[in-house]
C-alpha cells in the first residue's frame, strides 16, 4: 500500500509541474526556459553591456575633457577630471564664433538633403523595384557602379558643375550633389521588392495606377525603410566635412557644424576644451534623432534587403 501511495503521490507531483509548465507557457507565450539557456542569456547580456560601455568610453572621456581647462587637456599622467569643473565652456562655445550660425545651417542642409533623398530614392526604388521596362536590370547595375567610385574623386567635377550653375558659396551647392546617390535607391528597391505583388495587383484591379499605388500602398507600407534611410542620409549630410569646406567661401554665413569646429584650431593655438564642448553639442541633434526613430531602425534593418524576387 506504501508503494501505491509513492507512486500516486509522484503522480500527482508530476502533474503538478506539467501543469504549471504548461501555464507558464499559456501566460508567457512560450515554454520555460532550461537552465543551460538562462545561463546563455545572462553571457548575451554581459557581453552586450561590455560592449556598449567600452563604446562609450570615449564619450565620456570626450565630456569630462569638455569640462577641463585648456591648459590640462594633455596632462600627464591623463586623468578623468581636470583640477576644475569649467561648466562655462559650453556658453563660451557660442561667444567664441557665429556658432548658431553653424547649427542652422547643418539642420538646413540636413533636413532639406535628407528630404531630397528621400524622394529621389523613394521613386528610383519604385521604378527599378516594382515597375517592368526594358533595361532596367542593365540601367540598375551601371546605377549601382557609382557606388565604387569614392567621393573625393568627384570633388573636382562637382565643383566645376557648381560653378557652371553659379552655386559656388549657396545652399544648392550644399545640399545637390550628393542628394543623388546611388544606395538610397539600393535600399528602397530591395525593401520594394519583398512587398507582395498581390497588393498592387489588387489596387490595379480597383483602378488604381502605378503613382496611386505607390503613394497609397507601397509607401505606407515601407514606414521602417524609409526611417533607416532618413537616419543614415540626416547623418551623412550632418557629417560632410570636405564638400563644405570647398564648395563654401563665406564659412560665418554658411559654415555647418563640421566646418565650424575646425575654427577652434587657429595660429595662435587651439581650444581643446572649447572644441571638446562643441563636439558634445554637435552629437544632441543626431542622438535624439536615433531615440526617436529607434523602433523603426531596428525593424528596418531588421527587413530591408531581406526579401526580393
Amino acid at each position: 500500500m506504501s508503494t501505491d501511495i509513492a507512486e500516486s503521490a509522484t503522480r500527482a507531483l508530476i502533474a503538478v509541474d506539467g501543469d504549471e509548465h504548461v501555464e507558464v507557457e499559456r501566460r508567457t507565450g512560450r515554454a520555460p526556459m532550461t537552465p543551460w539557456a538562462r545561463v546563455r542569456l545572462v553571457l548575451a547580456h554581459v557581453t552586450i553591456y561590455m560592449a556598449a560601455a567600452l563604446f562609450m568610453l570615449p564619450l565620456v572621456y570626450a565630456f569630462f575633457s569638455a569640462l577641463k581647462p585648456n591648459g590640462e587637456m594633455f596632462a600627464m599622467p591623463p586623468s578623468l577630471f581636470g583640477s576644475e569643473i569649467r561648466w562655462s565652456n559650453f556658453a563660451e562655445v557660442f561667444e567664441f564664433g557665429p556658432f548658431w550660425t553653424y547649427i542652422g545651417n547643418s539642420l538646413f542642409t540636413s533636413v532639406a538633403g535628407t528630404l531630397v533623398v528621400l524622394v529621389v530614392s523613394t521613386t528610383a526604388g519604385y521604378a527599378f523595384g516594382r515597375l517592368r521596362w526594358k533595361g532596367r536590370d542593365a540601367v540598375f547595375v551601371l546605377f549601382l557602379a557609382t557606388l565604387m567610385v569614392p567621393a573625393e574623386v568627384l570633388v573636382i567635377p562637382m565643383f566645376q558643375v557648381m560653378q557652371w550653375f553659379g552655386w559656388v558659396d549657396t545652399y544648392q551647392a550644399l545640399i545637390f550633389p550628393f542628394a543623388f546617390g546611388a544606395f538610397g535607391t539600393f535600399l528602397m528597391r530591395q525593401f520594394f521588392r519583398g512587398i507582395p505583388y498581390e497588393l498592387e495587383e489588387a489596387a490595379r484591379v480597383d483602378g488604381a495606377g502605378p503613382l496611386r499605388t505607390f503613394l497609397q500602398i507601397i509607401l505606407p507600407l515601407s514606414k521602417s525603410a524609409i526611417a533607416v534611410l532618413a537616419v543614415f542620409t540626416f547623418l551623412s549630410f550632418w557629417n560632410a566635412y570636405l564638400w563644405p569646406l570647398i564648395v563654401t567661401v563665406d564659412y560665418n554665413t554658411l559654415g555647418t557644424l563640421p566646418v565650424g569646429l575646425a575654427s577652434f584650431s587657429g595660429l595662435t593655438g587651439t581650444r581643446w576644451d572649447l572644441q571638446m564642448a562643441a563636439s558634445i553639442i554637435s552629437m544632441i541633434p543626431t542622438t535624439l534623432l536615433v531615440i526617436v526613430l529607434q523602433k523603426h531602425l531596428v525593424k528596418g534593418i531588421a527587413m530591408a534587403g531581406l526579401g526580393g524576387r
